[in-house]
């Protein structure tokens, strides 16, 4: 059916539903199941539908409007609240801006390759950013052979289908390691929990720096903590108290480092004089914490950027291309040199 011929009523037809039913779906109504309104606007979608008119989709003018979603959480994905996805938004926020499109937070969550469909199939957006892979690297692949419209905030792996925008996690974590390395540390701790993709990224980038520094990999150095600052300084309290040696920490996340150097200083040890410490991200924070924090930047507007170019341009020939955005090595008073 073409987008001229389409009506309520063959809605309602393919559907096997009314069309009371189906209007009331259309508008989102919570007297219709969530099954039937799944269905009804796969189909509107399908069949070219122009369903949105008669559902709330922002401000009127806009070019077209985009949903962010956020995967269960693993690790710190899915943490609205955490400062380095306040960033990324205020980078997706920015490029629709700039393409004059309208930003719809879901509420949804979704754990499995049924919930990312039907967040597919039930959004009223133009295309949707999952903001995380969580643990769905799978779900992805199978959504991508769908004709569905999405980019994901991720790390880059093997056998993916699906297009992802994501910093050089690897590049990163081996970036701070060596310096730390060449300010002469030599005990030197990868803190940071290794379940989510782009945590052991930097892990791997971690573990190539000690290699080409000729410093042995400490299983004793390799400390999990999930993305909180309370988590981190739990994790090297109990460091210190073990009596482990270690002069250097490389953090997976510049809140991790924040724990760090609390507990650090709890402890009575100076920061950098007896331990030199590294964070990721380069959230505002970093800056004006005292000492200030080193830490790698990720580019959060290059990829607001790109994740919003990716999306609208989905026809031009690098739509469907994954990239990896540069990090940085910022030198601030943590680290000292």
């Amino acid at each position: 059916m073409s987008r001229k011929t389409t009506r309520l009523e063959d809605i309602a037809r393919l559907a096997g539903v009314s069309v009371a039913t189906t209007s009331r779906a259309l508008n989102d109504s919570p007297a219709v199941n969530d099954r039937t309104k799944q269905l009804i606007w796969k189909l509107a979608k399908e069949h070219d539908y122009p369903f949105r008119r008669y559902m709330p989709a922002g401000p009127i003018g806009a070019q077209g409007t985009i949903a962010l979603v956020t995967p269960r959480p693993q690790g710190r994905e899915g943490r609205i609240s955490d400062p380095f996805f306040l960033e990324l938004l205020a980078g997706v926020g920015e490029a629709a801006r700039e393409r004059g499109c309208d930003l719809l937070m879901s509420h949804i969550s979704p754990a499995t390759y049924d919930e990312l469909a039907a967040a597919m199939n039930t959004s009223r957006a133009d295309g949707v950013i999952f903001l995380g892979q969580s643990s769905l690297h799978g779900a992805f692949n199978r959504l991508a052979a769908g004709d569905h419209r999405f980019v994901v905030w991720g790390a880059d792996l093997p056998e993916q289908d699906y297009c992802s925008i994501g910093s050089d996690n690897f590049s990163g974590g081996r970036r701070a390691t060596a310096h730390l390395a060449r300010l002469g540390r030599t005990r030197i701790v990868f803190l940071g929990d290794l379940d989510p993709p782009e945590a052991m990224q930097r892990h791997r980038g971690y573990l190539e720096a000690l290699e080409t520094a000729g410093l042995s990999v400490d299983a004793e150095l390799i400390v999990p903590a999930h993305f909180e600052v309370e988590s981190a300084e739990a994790a090297v309290d109990a460091l210190v108290r073990r009596g482990v040696r270690f002069d250097g920490v490389v953090a997976a996340s510049d809140q991790i480092a924040l724990g760090a150097v609390r507990a650090l200083e709890h402890a009575g040890l100076t920061v950098p004089g007896d331990v030199s410490v590294i964070g990721f991200d380069n959230v505002p924070f970093s800056r004006y914490s005292r000492p200030a924090l080193s830490t790698i930047a990720q580019d959060t507007m290059k990829a607001g950027r790109l994740m919003v170019s990716k999306l609208l341009d989905h026809g031009g020939a690098t739509a469907g291309r994954s990239e990896r955005v540069p990090t940085d090595l910022i030198v601030r008073e943590t680290c000292g040199g």
